[in-house]
Formats: structure tokens, sequence, C-alpha cells
């Protein structure tokens, strides 16, 4: 028996539409495919990733580092830097900043008292514990933290 329904469609043609989209998502996919596969371009997101960085460093290092806190009496920046102190150092140093696995941040300080060394201390970390937070952190959050600290220590330990 022969299928009626197969006899009349034999003439249809697809839509010119549809044939356009069709071949350009393919052409469109054998470009992209070789634009972005290492293998047949060379690109790399790695190799940009690469690149961004090194750009980063080279203008950090050309900008000269602070000595003094230039946050120092933003109630803003204290403000945020309350907040990532609470986010980055509360764990060891206590919400209190009167220290738990970390020393006390507002009695005597063993690397300084002043701006510079406090800064490294965060910036570059210490031996026995303490991380390095310039990566994670960068110049002006680490600014700002300590900015929090030193108004905690200014009135006596109370944040």
């Amino acid at each position: 028996m022969e299928n009626p329904f197969k006899d009349m469609e034999r003439h249809n043609k697809p839509p010119r539409g549809f044939l356009l989209l069709f071949f350009g998502l393919i052409a469109w996919g054998i470009y992209y495919i070789a634009a972005y596969t290492p293998q047949f371009s060379g690109w790399s997101q790695y190799k940009v990733l690469q690149r961004e960085a090194e750009a980063e460093r080279k203008i950090a290092s050309e900008r000269p580092p602070l000595r003094e806190n230039p946050y120092e009496r933003d109630s803003k920046a204290v403000a945020e830097g309350r907040g990532i102190y609470r986010e980055h150092c509360a764990g060891c140093h206590h919400d209190s900043l009167k220290g738990d696995v970390g020393p006390d941040l507002t009695a005597h300080l063993k690397y300084g008292e002043t701006d510079a060394p406090k800064y490294d201390s965060i910036a570059k970390g210490r031996p026995n514990g303490m991380p390095g937070f310039d990566e994670s952190l960068g110049r002006d959050r680490i600014w700002k933290v300590l900015a929090y600290v030193d108004s905690v220590r200014e009135y006596g330990g109370k944040p």
C-alpha cells in the first residue's frame, strides 16, 4: 500500500531562510574552531591572561609605593576596611582585633607601629603563619584594612 502523504510532500523544498541559517551556522562553526582552537590558530586564553597580568605588574612596579596610609581619616574607607577585615582577617585576629590564632592587633606590634611595616606585613605576610594578601586584596584594599585597624587602635581597642 502506498503512503499518500509521502507523495504529497515530495515536491516541497526547505525555505531559503532556513538553508541560509543552516549553512551560515556551519560556516561560523568552522571559523570559530579554526580561530579559537590552539592547535590550529595558536590562540590561548592563558596567553592573553599572562599578557594582561604582565601589564598590571609593570604598571604596579612603576607606581611608587605609598609609605603613608591615604585612607587614614576617610570614614567611608574605614567602613569598607572593616568589611574587608571581617572577611579576610577576623578568622585569625578575631572581630575585636584582640587576637585568636593571630596576634593582638591593638597591642604592641612585633614588626613595627608605622604604616609602612604594617602594610608590608599584610601584603607580603610574615613567617610562622601570616599569609601575604597582596595578590588577593591589592594595594588600596590593604590600606583600607589598615585604616580600620588604626581607627580601632586609636580609640582604645573598641571596633
